[in-house]
């Protein structure tokens, strides 16, 4: 009789549910926003249903949502930067490192674990501090450019004027296109993709020529 006891309390064991993770909690966020919803919009108790938690069980993993919301904006930016520099990477004779990242950004407007929606809502009409949050992430994308901006001056001889300014305004840029092609479907957003390129390529030039005058004082 024990026996049998012990093997049934093993299955019960087996078939119990794993303990829920501060990643399993972001995931459920995630799967409740939608084309009009912002992750501020969003409550502990709802998101805790979501994830089949008692809404006392998300205290464990963060303060309240405003600090969920920040993890998840941390994690946008971080997958992000990483898919941007994937992109770079595959890049070919045949296409400009400017339409392969540029494309390769306006193709998370479409990634199930909408990376970008997150990063673009919150920059727009998140808290205050979810604001300084995306802003932070921004300031990571700015720096990175920055740094690729810099390595291709030595590499080519071709100098970028202030190359910190014009990392910003080029980032700035592609971002704010990238929220007015949030709404588009995928074959509707090839003129602004078109428009974007040709906007940095002028900032680029323009940042080039500053830097050759400069050089000529």
């Amino acid at each position: 009789m024990n026996s049998e006891k012990k093997i049934e309390t093993a299955a019960s064991a087996g078939k119990r549910k794993k303990p829920i993770t501060a990643q399993d909690l972001m995931n459920a966020a995630v799967k409740l926003l939608d084309s009009h919803r912002s992750v501020s919009s969003l409550s502990l108790r709802e998101i805790a249903r979501a994830a089949g938690i008692a809404p006392n069980s998300f205290y464990r993993h963060f303060r309240d949502v405003d600090d969920l919301a920040v993890a998840l904006i941390d994690q946008a930016g971080r997958s992000l930067r990483g898919v941007i520099r994937e992109a770079r990477q595959r890049l070919s004779l045949e296409r400009s490192a400017i339409r392969t990242s540029v494309e390769a950004f306006m193709e998370q407007l479409d990634a199930e674990q909408k990376t970008l929606h997150i990063l673009l809502r919150e920059m727009s009409i998140g808290s205050p501090a979810f604001r300084q949050a995306v802003d932070r992430e921004l300031r990571y994308f700015e720096d990175e450019l920055c740094e690729e901006l810099t390595r291709m001056a030595k590499v080519t001889g071709h100098a970028t004027y202030e190359p910190a300014l014009a990392s910003k305004a080029i980032t700035r840029l592609v971002f704010t296109m990238g929220a007015a092609a949030a709404d588009l479907p995928p074959e509707e957003r090839g003129q602004i993709i078109d428009e974007t390129v040709v906007m940095i390529k002028m900032i680029m030039e323009g940042a080039q020529s500053l830097a050759k005058r400069s050089a000529k004082k």
